[in-house]
């Protein structure tokens, strides 16, 4: 054992060249001769565009190039293309209008590229974008869904009748009419779940060059999935043979979903750089990633579930309205179908479940995977609903939950929703959950909230969710265009060290850890000997890149099943060594030993023969090197699951909320290592409770603009609105994974916002309250209490 492999809470090696400032985003990259693009945007939500005029702009100091949607038409440039695409509960495929790079006729959201400026400076770009007049026909627009699909609401598209992109369904309907037919009691919910804005850290950048002695590309971007923006953009966008187009990423600020969408400002400095041949730089600052960075969440949903005399669930009926912006994204058609609609079924048998949703065209900008992405919208819907189901049986929340929990020995489990989950113990992680929280105390601690003159109240949810999404032949029936799978090659150097090369990115993650310590652990050396390479399609295999918990699941099955060749290699170079059968070779400990005999040799001195053989290898036996590559399709997604408690305090005269306690217990299958797992479930946490505590992207029904497009009206949770998370495991490993690994980056998020809504509406229960929508500012919560203390005044 090296003390330093799988199960150790090491540090996070990569966290020390942030720390020290020696990090390298794309930012800080400066290429020779490199020019700076600034994209002018529409200030109008919908209008039609009647005229640019260009010459006041090319005239202006510094100006090399103004590029409108007429330059990309000469060049017969594509627009930006949809990855996976839905179809329609009458078997049509969705709706998928044109994404132009520029607004071409027409601009559709607050924010849509109207001209990109290029000049020789940033303030030179910005002051020629500014001198590029418009002239506009502004048009009414449309940014809720319900208006949106009114008769005679304004038509983003003309070939899309009612806004609608597609009406999509899963699950049996009559077997759930029949459900509720028996039913004892019907519980029924009315909730939205508002639009966040992702605000990573490192707001988008790009910059592009070109090689014209070779007709190479290479484009820096903050994505995380190089491999696929490399296909989307070169091949799909501006038709250039993938191998010419090198796509890196290097260090990233978070990413959160949105920077896995592949946008147009990449694919136009791209473009750009080749027509003027020299490199194209763009960063957006933070009021250009309030409209145009892609956006999450937006529904509104009624859901009803249908109970027996004895609280057991029959049937869930789900009807939702997801707003999906003004075009179709990237991933944006899948979150509110694929990726919500089959994590319905939660933690529970419920037997029958049909669930609708409209995914409805707005004038706003579009939405696509925010951490969790789809999940934390239907574990906020079904988790909101138990509450209301157990208020209105009289029966206690946790019991009902319980009560109808799959239970440890019926895995695997069959869902009526498509999953099917592989292993689960609910049960134990309830048990753990009540236990850390100090669930049976909580009376005490209302009563002595009481007198200081405040609410409380405390919540509960027990969630499920689905990672690594899989396997590639469900996904392509699914809509698409490829597989799920992930890629790694394993380098062994002469000397022992190992480059690692993997498909997956890392920008938060801590995979330049963690997968060290997995190829450390696998090997029997010592983590410090292992370097991770991503981020760079001329260096990693091609993969999916990281998204959807997917990177230990997925990723670090494809790095242990390259390290497994590796092995398999040095039993038949230990075998010829020390002339044994290589099926009498062990390896432990990093040893490679003749079974029954102290004749070994260590991994070391393997890696050292591989390349220089004291004798030679006879080559029809054996080929000199120890480098393998390994691809991993997973045959099932895998479920994290658990069970989170939250506890609030409201101030009634004011409507002040506080998340005064926090408590999760977490099945994430094997830890790998619990320090990162405790960090990035203390991330999710915090990220899913700002949707509560305060955030919320809005727009004017009227006009169209954006309300909330700065810091100073988007409210993101601050290190004081929290208490000390408590963070634990309560594992069971996943069946089919190699590792056992199951997810940890997205089960704060998807619990979070349901656990803090439980808990607000517990601590306003005594008002008779049953029901708020997020986020729960002071404001929304004062006018619910003085409505329900002066019902009159209504």
């Amino acid at each position: 054992m090296t003390g330093d492999g799988i199960g150790v809470p090491l540090r996070r090696r990569e966290d020390r060249r942030f720390l020290t400032g020696c990090g390298r985003y794309v930012h800080d990259i400066v290429r020779p001769r490199q020019l700076h693009a600034v994209f002018l945007r529409s200030p109008h939500a919908h209008a039609e565009i009647v005229a640019i005029d260009k010459a006041a702009a090319l005239a202006s100091p510094g100006v090399i190039a103004i590029f409108t949607a007429e330059d990309v038409t000469i060049d017969k440039l594509n627009g930006v293309p949809c990855a996976w695409g839905i179809v329609g509960k009458d078997g049509q495929p969705m709706k998928e209008p044109p994404h132009p790079l520029l607004a071409q006729g027409k601009v559709r959201h607050v924010g849509d590229p109207v001209a990109m400026a290029v000049a020789d400076s940033v303030d030179a770009a910005c002051g020629a974008a500014e001198r590029i007049p418009v002239e506009y026909r502004i048009l009414p627009p449309v940014t809720e869904v319900n208006a949106a699909m009114t008769a005679g609401a304004p038509q983003l598209y003309e070939d899309v009748p009612n806004n609608l992109c597609c009406d999509w369904a899963i699950g049996d309907a009559a077997a759930t009419d029949a459900a509720f037919a028996r039913a004892h009691h019907i519980a029924k919910i009315d909730l939205v779940n508002n639009r966040l804005v992702p605000n990573a850290m490192e707001s988008r950048a790009a910059l592009a060059e070109y090689e014209p002695a070779t007709g190479d590309y290479t484009l820096y971007t903050s994505t995380q999935l190089p491999h696929v923006a490399r296909v989307l953009i070169g091949v799909l966008i501006l038709g250039i043979p993938e191998r010419k187009l090198r796509v890196v990423a290097p260090d990233v600020g978070g990413g959160f979903g949105s920077k896995q969408v592949v946008y147009a400002e990449e694919a136009l400095v791209t473009w750009a750089a080749r027509k003027l041949e020299r490199p194209v730089k763009w960063v957006a600052d933070r009021s250009e990633a309030f409209q145009s960075d892609a956006q999450g969440r937006d529904h509104v949903t009624h859901a009803e579930l249908a109970l027996d005399r004895d609280g057991k669930f029959l049937g869930l009926r789900v009807s939702t309205l997801a707003n999906i912006g003004a075009y179709v994204s990237t991933f944006g058609p899948n979150i509110p179908t694929n990726l919500y609609g089959p994590l319905l079924a939660g933690v529970y048998t419920t037997a029958a479940i049909y669930c609708e949703v409209k995914v409805v065209f707005t004038n706003t900008v579009p939405t696509d995977a925010y951490r969790g992405a789809g999940r934390p919208e239907a574990t906020f819907v079904l988790e909101r609903l138990v509450d209301v189901a157990a208020r209105d049986l009289g029966i206690d929340r946790v019991e009902l939950r319980r009560r109808n929990f799959i239970s440890r020995d019926a895995f695997p489990y069959q869902t009526p929703v498509m999953l099917q989950y592989d292993s689960g113990d609910h049960d134990a992680t309830l048990a753990k959950a009540l236990e850390v929280s100090g669930w049976s105390s909580f009376p005490a601690r209302r009563e002595e909230a009481a007198r200081r003159g405040k609410l409380r109240g405390i919540g509960i949810v027990t969630y499920i969710e689905a990672c690594g999404l899989a396997p590639s032949r469900i996904a392509r029936q699914l809509g698409a265009r490829g597989g799920l799978f992930e890629s790694a090659s394993v380098r062994v150097n002469p000397s022992g060290d190992i480059t690692v090369f993997t498909g997956s990115h890392n920008h938060g993650q801590g995979h330049e850890t963690v997968f060290a310590q997995l190829v450390g652990d696998m090997l029997g050396v010592s983590s410090s000997l292992v370097e991770i390479v991503h981020g760079d399609t001329a260096r990693s295999p091609f993969g999916l890149g990281t998204y959807g918990s997917r990177s230990g699941a997925v990723g670090g099955a494809a790095i242990a099943k390259a390290v497994g060749k590796i092995i398999d290699k040095g039993r038949k170079i230990a075998g010829y060594l020390l002339e044994a059968s290589e099926q009498d070779i062990e390896f432990a400990d990093g040893k490679f030993t003749v079974s029954g005999t102290d004749r070994s040799m260590t991994f070391g001195e393997i890696a050292g023969a591989a390349y220089f053989p004291p004798d030679g290898f006879p080559l029809d036996i054996l080929e000199p090197g120890l480098e393998e590559t390994a691809f991993y399709d997973p045959v099932n997604f895998t479920f994290p699951a658990g069970c989170h408690v939250a506890e609030v305090e409201i101030d009634p005269e004011t409507g002040e909320l506080a998340l005064v306690d926090y408590a999760a217990v977490d099945d994430v299958g094997v830890v790998l290592n619990p320090m990162i797992v405790g960090g990035q479930v203390h991330g999710g946490i915090v990220q899913g409770a700002g949707q509560v505590l305060g955030e919320n992207c809005l727009y004017d029904p009227a006009s169209g603009q954006l309300l909330t497009g700065s810091f100073m009206d988007y409210r993101l949770p601050r290190a004081d609105d929290l208490p000390q998370l408590k963070a634990a495991t309560q594992s069971t490993p996943c069946r089919h994974n190699p590792l056992g690994v199951k997810g940890c980056g997205e089960t704060g998020t998807i619990a979070s916002p349901a656990t803090v809504m439980n808990a607000v509406v517990d601590a306003l229960s005594q008002y008779r309250i049953t029901h708020l929508d997020m986020p729960a500012t002071p404001q929304r919560i004062w006018h619910a209490i003085q409505l329900a203390r002066h019902p009159a005044a209504t």
